[in-house]
């Protein structure tokens, strides 16, 4: 489902190159639950912008459902992510104006779903996420880990082929971590894909497959 060949990413100044990522070579398969590990500084979060397609690799090739996404045009690419690609955050990044319910509605939106459809999926993650009595509060009326399940609907709710999950226990309490990790195991279980970046050794081994990074390249 996603292959990685060869892979760097580096600033170039005009005395030198410093590399982000170096030589990546990587495949993760349909159904996998990946978890990235590494110091702070070694690329994961660049790694997963890049898997993500919000960034694009300086050099080497990166292959998405065999589709060349290299090569692609920013248009092309913005397209692709915003139909297969469900992203979770560490500072949540919900959008403060909004309510949880238009929270979730908002890559919908973007998708162009149809009214009716948009109000039965979100009416299914509120059922799902047991949201229905908080779906006209706003983001800093709900706690922590309420926020997180809300970033974790709003990722989910397209029903993306993969789901990215950077540090998405952070910010919260283990009791509250404990619980988005099961439930990204949960979904795992359903069938989807879900590639994470986490500092947490006990979290990592939700996943099927551990990788680490040390320096901007893969740890053998």
């Amino acid at each position: 489902m996603i292959r990685l060949e060869d892979v760097d990413k580096f600033v170039e100044s005009r005395y030198q190159r410093t590399f982000i990522l170096k030589s990546i070579n990587l495949e993760i398969d349909e159904g996998e639950f990946v978890s990235i590990m590494g110091p702070s500084g070694s690329g994961k979060s660049t790694l997963m912008n890049i898997i993500g397609m919000l960034d694009k690799p300086s050099q080497g090739a990166y292959y998405f459902m065999d589709q060349p996404v290299h090569t692609m045009k920013e248009r092309h690419t913005s397209k692709m992510h915003k139909e297969y690609i469900g992203f979770i955050f560490q500072a949540y990044h919900l959008i403060d104006e909004l309510t949880v319910y238009e929270n979730i509605e908002t890559p919908l939106l973007y998708r162009k779903v149809g009214r009716k459809e948009r109000a039965s999926m979100v009416a299914e993650m509120l059922d799902r996420f047991n949201m229905v009595a908080k779906k006209d509060l706003f983001p800093e009326q709900l706690s922590g880990g309420q926020q997180q399940l809300v970033g974790v609907a709003r990722a989910i709710v397209g029903k993306p082929k993969i789901l990215l999950a950077d540090e998405p226990t952070g910010n919260l309490h283990s009791s509250q971590g404990e619980e988005v990790m099961q439930l990204l195991k949960q979904l795992n279980d359903e069938g989807m894909t879900i590639i994470q970046v986490t500092h947490n050794e006990k979290f990592a081994e939700y996943g099927s497959r551990i990788i680490e990074l040390e320096d901007g390249g893969l740890k053998r």
